[in-house]
């Protein structure tokens, strides 16, 4: 078996359509690359995922297996008249069924919209309806207590699916078991144009109503390009991503990018706990760790020398996403861990990873790092009908990508006019801001929609919560702007206290007196409010316009879809 050595300056589109198999007439379908063609090759008896169930005991997917059960899956679809066009959603927790339905659903070529598991009735009914979901793949326990009482209010649900029913329940609420002991093992993939929806992904919601970004299966180029030129996979490596599938990180780099790759994923059934993580780590050889700054964060406060404890020795490199890496989490990993942590920076629109820190280059904590090949990023001034690419170095303006990207979504779901409305031409409008360096390294400001305007500056919430997260007696902080009649806005800070910190006045001008002296009197808090916690999405992000509803009084409205998004 050859190894794959990539360097990432030169590896490109190009390079990675060549390195997949592709359909006659130019199709790609993401489970033929993912699946098929290593169930076909030398790598048949590899071990595609290993499922680690909570009692640590695993259960092992070879290539020649998972294709079978994907196939079934697909062929499932098949009887049920699923065809191109119709969509499947997939309500489950990290089992084995989940990635057989997503791989099954791109075999069959219909549209996956994987649905957090941790989901209320409200945000599921909300995709499902805006998704126009005609089957749902979920367990009987999720079904019963989740969707039952609302299957009258989805229109377009034709079959539910359970993964652990042992009978069929009524004519549209089928066991799966059963229908996947009388299907076919070898369902033929048709022609897959490259434009074929392959995946419906809403965005977390954190700023509004989420938009369902719907992406296609020419997408897998961007999944290859970015996993051979950013996380550097290899044959022979273990990769362990420890998002949910429900994000669309968990999909494009803990289903798809590992599998094209024709290496072994490792999947934990469990939630986090920070031993078990170490422990799994150790146990199962990993190479590659991609993971979320929240949970970088759970792993700071042990108070523990990892390597002391456990064998990371084959622990080659560690990536992060999902929110903003702070500096001293990358300082830390370096101290502890024996190497940074790689942050980058993509989007549930872009579908892959934009702009990255990599094992061979030069990493800047606390930054972005550089655009990936093939990637033209810059800063530029937005109007509502013109773009200005600014050339300034350290000048904050929105960051802007050309449009010209494999992974980029191609619409919103039955918002067509929102989605024109971002792009200027060949450029997207990522609704970030940002700045880059002199170096061409990038450095996020914040959310467009987050920026506080405080006296004739722009002051992006995360540039003061970073300095805030660095004093010694505040673990963490949010920071969001509110009405001033001199200043335009006024910059609060929540923060929650570390552990054995008490709040008192000395405490919070200290930390106050610490934040002016390194951000200057016009960006720093101009108050500090204790909190004993932050509101969060489940994916890590703070929740600033919840905190700002409540510091104005206003109705909080139905947070509901926000607050597990």
């Amino acid at each position: 078996m050859s190894t794959v050595v990539v360097d990432r300056r030169h590896y490109t589109w190009e390079d990675a359509r060549l390195e997949l198999d592709g359909q006659p007439g130019g199709g790609i379908n993401i489970a033929h690359e993912a699946v098929r063609r290593h169930a076909q090759s030398a790598k048949r008896d590899q071990v595609a995922i290993r499922c680690i169930r909570p009692d640590r005991s695993f259960a092992d997917y070879t290539y020649e297996k998972l294709d079978a059960e994907v196939s079934r899956f697909a062929c499932v679809l098949r009887n049920l008249g699923i065809r191109d066009g119709h969509t499947v959603a997939v309500l489950l927790g990290r089992i084995p069924e989940l990635y057989i339905a997503a791989l099954g659903t791109w075999m069959r070529t219909a549209m996956f919209c994987p649905l957090f598991a941790a989901f209320g009735p409200e945000p599921i009914r909300q995709r499902m309806l805006r998704g126009n979901v005609q089957v749902l793949v979920t367990t009987t326990e999720m079904f019963e207590r989740k969707v039952w009482h609302m299957m009258s209010a989805l229109p377009s649900l034709q079959t539910v699916l359970l993964t652990d029913a042992p009978s069929h329940m009524a004519p549209n609420v089928l066991s799966l078991p059963l229908l996947m002991k009388t299907a076919d093992t070898d369902h033929v993939i048709p022609r897959t144009p490259v434009m074929t929806p392959a995946s419906l992904h809403f965005t977390s919601g954190t700023t509004g109503m989420p938009k369902g970004a719907v992406h296609v299966h020419q997408a897998v180029l961007a999944h290859l390009a970015t996993a051979r030129s950013v996380l550097e996979l290899r044959d022979g490596d273990v990769f362990w991503c420890t998002a949910d599938p429900g994000w669309v990180t968990g999909t494009s780099y803990g289903i798809i990018a590992p599998l094209v790759c024709g290496i072994t994923m490792v999947v934990d059934e469990a939630e986090f706990d920070a031993s078990r993580w170490y422990g799994l780590l150790e146990e199962h050889r990993v190479t590659v760790w991609y993971t979320a700054p929240t949970a970088v964060r759970r792993l700071m406060r042990l108070k523990i020398n990892p390597r002391e404890i456990f064998d990371l020795r084959s622990l080659r490199s560690i990536h992060c996403v999902g929110e903003p890496l702070p500096a001293d989490a990358v300082r830390w990993a370096m101290d502890v861990l024996g190497m940074p942590i790689l942050d980058n920076w993509w989007q549930t629109e872009t579908g892959g990873i934009m702009i990255a820190n990599t094992p061979s280059m030069n990493v800047k904590p606390g930054s972005m790092g550089l655009p990936v090949t093939g990637i033209t990023a810059a800063i530029a001034e937005v109007t509502a009908t013109d773009l200005r690419i600014v050339d300034t170095p350290d000048t904050k303006g929105q960051l802007v990508l050309r449009r010209d990207v494999p992974s980029l979504c191609v619409t919103y779901i039955g918002e067509q006019d929102r989605y024109k409305r971002m792009f200027r031409g060949e450029w997207y409008i990522t609704g970030d801001i940002a700045r880059r360096d002199t170096d061409g390294y990038y450095w996020y400001v914040g959310r467009g929609d987050d920026i506080i305007k405080t006296s004739g500056h722009m002051v992006g919430p995360y540039e003061v919560e970073q300095v805030l997260v660095e004093h010694k007696s505040v673990a963490e902080a949010a920071v969001i702007g509110l009405p001033d009649p001199v200043a335009g806005e006024m910059v609060r800070a929540y923060v929650v206290l570390a552990q054995g910190v008490y709040d008192c006045d000395a405490v919070r001008q200290d930390i106050l007196g610490d934040a002016r002296r390194r951000l200057g009197a016009a960006i720093a808090p101009k108050e500090i409010i204790v909190v004993d916690t932050i509101p969060k999405t489940r994916s890590g992000k703070i929740m600033r316009r919840l905190l700002k509803a409540r510091a104005l009084g206003l109705p909080e409205g139905d947070t509901s879809t926000i607050e597990q998004g």
